[in-house]
């Protein structure tokens, strides 16, 4: 965070100080006081269940020294009328003061966003001081929050952008355009809330037309939709992919025991080896959009792929943990849409063990197509994995999917139950879900 005192901060966001104007923040901001950091700026935001005005005094007590809110707290505080936008205008304005000096990446996609952001920050910060989201802090406040952790060090923000509806990326590179824009994928994630893959392309495809001028777009060579996007600019393009044309292509993939994937990365004039600490193949073309938004930002592709080689994923994202008993967890129950499900089944398949078993939960947002892709989902789950549990009434069409493989279990302490009761040494459990399904806790009951 760049030092701002709360009378700097009032004038920039329009708001009145209550309080000490004198205070300086110093540390980032935080929308959890239990997040917060001596220095720090609390964001008070007053929701549909709980209001963070309440939670100010935690905050202090964390060390926070300022509120941003719409009503006075305990601590020194600017109050405005819309705290969101508040937000947003310190943001932008704290980020527009570090422009010179500092490459900005937007990324988005379908699918793939945070564990791409995670290695593309890894190939970064090999290089140079890197601000990267947190997590999937990746919406109309996630990242306003993360250009505030970028500070006079930082030559590399990251920034990933998720989108609910057209317009969403759009409102985000109007905070701060980006000079390199990563576009992964068109899938069906949101699916419900956007009616269409046309649509789910418009929404991605406002990432390549808010590029800063002269700006780089980076896009998918396997995904029509996304080579598309190309139009949408008159920049530079760079693409990426398994496909012969792109311009940084993954070759010769393999994957080890525990399905980690090692391949080459070849551009027209060099050629490096990498060996991902990471699992499933599809994190190679994952690795490849990282490299080639590396590339764009001038980082050697050998420098790129020794940053590779160290990178870790945001937590619950195909987190590989060996469990009591000689059963192996492959816990990705973060997020979950049916294309991801269909890459961490791929996942599950290759690691070498005995029985596969995939325990998957509800894909949320996926509208009138929810049934059918369940149910796709199951069948495909039957062709990779052993056994599959389905788990909770919304599940169900999995199992349907899934035929004489499948189990169907009420809910999350009924999964537990099951798996406490025949998981045996050699087993391989994967456990997907979407978010709201909540399958994190079967995954921390089996640690």
């Amino acid at each position: 965070m760049v030092p701002l005192s709360l009378r700097e901060i009032a004038a920039v966001v329009g708001g009145t100080v209550e309080g000490d104007g004198a205070v300086t923040v110093t540390a980032p901001a935080v929308l959890d006081g239990r997040q917060a950091e001596p220095g720090g700026l609390f964001v008070a935001v007053a929701g549909e269940r709980v209001d963070g005005h309440d939670y100010a005094g935690q905050a202090g007590r964390a060390g926070v020294v300022a509120v941003l809110g719409s009503r006075p707290t305990p601590l020194p505080t600017v109050v405005v009328e819309d705290v969101q936008a508040a937000l947003q205008r310190l943001a932008a304005h704290v980020v527009a003061r570090l422009r010179r000096g500092l490459t900005v990446f937007g990324l988005t996609g379908s699918q793939g966003k945070t564990s791409t952001k995670d290695l593309l920050a890894a190939v970064l910060s090999g290089t140079a001081p890197t601000t990267a989201t947190f997590g999937s802090l990746n919406n109309e406040l996630g990242v306003p929050l993360t250009m505030l952790r970028a500070d006079l060090g930082t030559r590399f923000l990251v920034l990933e952008m998720g989108a609910r509806r057209i317009g969403d990326v759009a409102a985000l590179t109007g905070l701060v355009a980006p000079d390199i824009a990563v576009v992964l994928n068109v899938g069906q994630a949101h699916l419900g809330e956007f009616g269409s893959r046309a649509a789910i392309a418009t929404a991605k495809g406002e990432l390549v037309q808010g590029l800063a001028p002269g700006g780089t777009a980076v896009l998918n060579a396997d995904d029509p939709r996304v080579v598309a996007m190309r139009s949408l600019t008159d920049g530079p393009v760079l693409t990426f992919g398994r496909a012969e044309h792109a311009d940084v292509r993954v070759r010769d993939l393999a994957l080890d025991a525990c399905g980690r994937p090692s391949f080459t990365l070849r551009t027209a004039d060099a050629s490096a080896r990498v060996a991902l600490p990471l699992v499933g193949a599809h994190q190679a073309l994952n690795a490849s959009a990282a490299a080639a938004a590396g590339l764009a930002a001038g980082i050697p592709l050998d420098v790129a792929a020794q940053g590779l080689a160290t990178a870790s994923l945001s937590k619950w994202r195909m987190e590989l943990r060996d469990l009591a008993g000689g059963v192996t967890l492959l816990n990705d129950s973060y997020n979950a849409n049916p294309d991801s499900t269909r890459a961490a089944l791929d996942a599950l398949s290759a690691i070498e063990g005995g029985r596969r078993i995939a325990v998957l939960g509800e894909m949320l947002e996926l509208g009138e197509e929810s049934r059918a892709a369940h149910r796709a989902v199951g069948a495909y789950a039957a062709s990779r994995a052993d056994l599959v549990l389905a788990v909770g009434e919304a599940a169900r069409p999995i199992a349907d999917g899934a035929g004489e493989r499948a189990v169907a279990l009420a809910g999350n302490d009924a999964a537990v139950d099951w798996l406490r009761g025949n998981l045996g040494s050699g087993d391989v459990v994967l456990v997907k879900a979407s978010r709201g399904a909540g399958l994190d806790e079967v995954a921390a009951a089996l640690r």
